[in-house]
């Protein structure tokens, strides 16, 4: 996967983002949902696509939650966004202490397959054509290309 290259001219500019600032609790994570996956029907993505970003976002927020912040709700969560007809940018970030993505153990080893979590960051990777880890890992970016223009 290519991290988003912010060189590049096809790259969103920080002034391009639509920004959604939540207390970090798991309730308050739908609500960002709800706007993008609105934004993302009305640009015309195909059900593929659109279930292929919910389940990234729905991912990224919980992680933010409940990892990222461990569970604080005085502490917030910061989404960014980017929706247009060619692809749909999303970043969602925590104000927890980070990690090091490479270092989550693979949760598809025999070891690990009965275990209740883990799965979060290979789906997001699975689903997603970019995702960038910023900031220690307090911020993931993820980009969804839209096939119908591809």
């Amino acid at each position: 996967m290519t991290p988003v290259d912010p060189h590049n001219v096809d790259s969103p500019k920080d002034d391009e983002f639509k920004v959604i600032e939540i207390q970090s609790t798991l309730t308050e994570a739908k609500k960002p949902e709800s706007v993008i996956l609105k934004e993302i029907e009305d640009s015309g993505y195909d059900e593929d696509s659109t279930f292929a970003i919910k389940l990234a976002l729905e991912e990224a927020m919980t992680n933010a939650v409940r990892h990222g912040n461990g569970g604080d709700a005085n502490k917030k969560i910061r989404v960014r966004y980017i929706v247009n007809s060619q692809k749909v940018v999303i970043c969602v970030r925590d104000e927890g202490e980070g990690f090091c993505p490479d270092e989550i153990p693979d949760p598809t080893t025999p070891d690990r397959l009965s275990l209740p979590c883990g799965r979060g960051i290979m789906l997001i990777r699975a689903y997603m054509n970019e995702v960038e880890y910023r900031e220690n890992g307090r911020e993931i970016c993820m980009t969804k290309l839209n096939p119908a223009n591809s």
